[in-house]
């Protein structure tokens, strides 16, 4: 995978997504906001981090919340797990909501999310009259009783 500052003067002084554990599968990201950013209770907001990425064919990146940020704090991914293309090349945004009652405030250089590089199976679409029939058939959700 390759990786890009768009602004090598003005994001060189953000830390390169990184794995912060010896068995970590997510890559920290960091806020590249030029000052404090404030996300108000219910608030989405979409924060930059001044890269961008070329990720090799039959992958995406999943980006995904940082668990203590979501406990403590209440600040999520709002479509998680956010998904980079293999074929995009403009700024990793994240967007991030805020589920709790109170402001949080994000400064530059904060870990605001992970991402992780995860292989994608293409599915193929076959048309057909009728499906093959299982126990379950089309009960809906709570319909195994667990």
């Amino acid at each position: 995978m390759h990786f890009s500052w768009l602004d090598q003067d003005r994001n060189g002084d953000l830390p390169l997504p990184a794995y912060h554990s010896e068995h970590a599968s997510g890559m920290d990201i960091a806020a590249a906001v030029d000052g404090p950013l404030v996300i108000e209770p219910g608030e989405i907001k979409m924060v930059p981090t001044g890269f961008a990425v070329a990720i090799p064919g039959g992958y995406e990146l999943q980006v995904r919340p940082r668990s203590g940020l979501a406990i403590k704090h209440g600040i999520t991914v709002v479509n998680t797990p956010g998904t980079i293309d293999a074929d995009y090349r403009g700024e990793v945004k994240i967007g991030l909501v805020n589920l709790s009652r109170q402001p949080f405030t994000i400064r530059r250089g904060e870990r605001v999310a992970q991402m992780v590089l995860c292989p994608v199976s293409r599915a193929l679409l076959q048309v057909k009259a009728v499906l093959d029939r299982t126990e379950r058939q089309d009960g809906g959700f709570g319909h195994t009783g667990r």
